[in-house]
């Protein structure tokens, strides 16, 4: 499937209290994580939803930062992370990638707390750039329906 051929994804609707949601984000490629975060904070304040954000040095602190989130019991209805990885000349970008994946998704099966994942690897800034421009197929915004849709899911079954 193209990135033409990609599905619309419409806002989910949200029953109960506006969601409550933290955006954690490795701005190292500030531009990238600037888009993708504007889009996905569109698509959250259309649902009713406040975003917060914090950043983290880099794609390899996100998994961490997310367990403290999720055990500081600030009230958060789910996390959002953003971020963007660049393929260089060394194995660093597989190590960074797969420890970044693994971290996130250890954390979503054990705990069921919802998450966008809008973390790119990429092979060059082009790449990233074209994720992150405003529109349909922004990679923050769908990060961010992701993580709606959790959140309409996790309520709709009574985990709220």
């Amino acid at each position: 499937m193209s990135t033409a051929d990609a599905p619309e994804r419409p806002t989910p609707p949200i029953s109960g209290a506006a969601p409550r949601l933290l955006c954690i984000q490795a701005p190292y490629y500030q531009a990238v994580c600037d888009g993708m975060r504007v889009a996905a904070a569109e698509m959250a304040a259309a649902a009713g939803a406040t975003l917060e954000t914090i950043d983290v040095a880099g794609a390899f602190e996100l998994p961490a930062a997310l367990r403290m989130a999720v055990q500081a019991k600030r009230g958060w209805d789910g996390f959002l992370i953003l971020g963007c990885v660049v393929k260089g000349a060394t194995d660093h970008y597989d190590y960074i990638c797969r420890e970044a994946f693994a971290g996130v998704n250890a954390i979503a099966t054990e705990t069921g707390v919802p998450i966008g994942f809008g973390l790119l690897t990429v092979h060059s800034l082009a790449q990233a750039e074209e994720r992150a421009v405003p529109g349909r197929h922004n990679k923050g915004r769908e990060a961010m329906f992701a993580l709606l849709s959790q959140v309409a899911l996790r309520r709709a079954w009574g985990l709220a």
